[in-house]
């Protein structure tokens, strides 16, 4: 059997038609950039956010650089970030010439861990970025507490979590913060025919900046204020993220409801050997990975299981192997080994399984009985 770990062949074909049919549309108005298409769409994504500004940009990593740098982050300046996450989380504080501080996690959800933050803070700390992992957001609460403290602006990488829940709050990802960020990378639970981003605000002063950054610092054509980018959300990506938003909810339940089967089906056959994700009271997780922890495993046996499931055709993968702190790219940074306990224990220990709303009941057996004869044998 054959299990990608995403499969939007399957998605596509559902909604053909209504997306060529905007295509079409587009084409035949030939306006790429920017445009109606943009805007109206930068309004949907407002809309479903809850917040009342939305600025579409060219991925999710210039989402999280835009908003670093419409913060006034430059060389010097330190950035809380947590080291579980893709490297687009902090590479965008690095580029600005700012320095990142990693963080480490819950060994429950994966996020950042609050408790741990304030004694990372010093005089240079002008940021925290929050990132909202696997698509279940952090425990946001306290983290606006430290901030409000040490008037830190707060930025939420949301890449992962579009329509997630905050539980405490009752607020969606990217909401609660200064800015909230978006990828609409094709893998994405929202994503596009190529790259694409969004940042989202309550602040108009902050919009009014974005708008001139993501287009080489212009607001007249050919008059550059400040030295901006050239990040624009295109418009072929805007007509089709505009007829995906549309089912985003539905394919979300779909994901709860598969999740839901793993928990069970994995709970049933192997007790607690397994660790199934761990969802804070409240909080609407919309699995954009499903992530389970085997305690006690080696790497290389966690590995060895990596290799055993795409034998059997399943595409399962590890988010993520090397934690951001321990890259090479963030050797000058001298973290050691051991300095991040919880993030380095979930770097060896991890593993995605294929997770999305077409995925069948019997590809789910086939996924939970490969996992768990592996384990019975080690």
């Amino acid at each position: 059997m054959n299990i990608p770990a995403l499969d939007l062949k399957r998605q596509y074909k559902g909604i053909k038609e209504e997306i060529l049919e905007n295509i079409h549309s587009l084409c035949d108005e030939q306006h790429f950039i920017l445009g109606k298409s943009v805007s109206e769409f930068e309004k949907k994504i407002a809309d479903y956010c809850n917040t009342r500004y939305a600025v579409g940009c060219a991925s999710g990593t210039d989402a999280i650089l835009l908003s670093l740098m419409v913060s006034g982050i430059t060389c010097g300046d330190e950035v809380l970030v947590p080291s579980f996450t893709f490297i687009a989380s902090a590479e965008p504080i690095a580029r600005l010439g700012a320095k990142p501080v990693f963080c480490d996690i819950n060994e429950k959800t994966y996020n950042i861990e609050p408790s741990l933050i304030e004694e990372k803070i010093t005089k240079k700390t002008k940021a925290i970025i929050i990132v909202h992992l696997y698509g279940q957001t952090a425990d946001v609460s306290p983290l606006l507490k430290v901030a409000e403290k040490y008037k830190l602006i707060v930025i939420e990488d949301a890449a992962q979590a579009i329509g997630a829940v905050y539980g405490k709050l009752k607020k969606k990802a990217g909401s609660m913060g200064d800015l909230g960020c978006f990828s609409f990378f094709p893998s994405k639970n929202l994503g596009g025919f190529g790259d694409g981003g969004m940042i989202v605000t309550n602040k108009k002063s902050f919009v009014d900046k974005l708008f001139m950054l993501r287009q080489h610092g212009s607001e007249k054509k050919y008059y550059h204020d400040v030295l901006g980018m050239n990040s624009r959300l295109d418009a072929l990506q805007a007509v089709v993220l505009g007829v995906k938003l549309k089912y985003l909810d539905k394919w979300i339940r779909g994901r709860v409801e598969r999740a839901e089967y793993y928990n069970l089906t994995f709970r049933k056959k192997m007790g607690g050997r397994i660790v199934t994700p761990y969802i804070e009271d409240g909080n609407v997780h919309t699995y954009h990975q499903y992530v389970i922890r085997i305690p006690g495993i080696l790497r290389k046996m966690r590995d060895g299981l990596l290799v055993y499931l795409h034998e059997k055709g399943i595409g399962a993968n590890v988010y993520y192997p090397q934690p951001c702190h321990e890259q090479k790219c963030f050797s000058y940074l001298r973290y050691k080994k051991g300095s991040l306990p919880v993030t380095e224990e979930a770097a060896d220990t991890t593993l995605s399984l294929p997770i999305y709303p077409e995925l069948t009941e019997v590809e789910q057996e086939y996924v939970v009985g490969s996992v768990v004869g592996f384990i019975h044998k080690i």
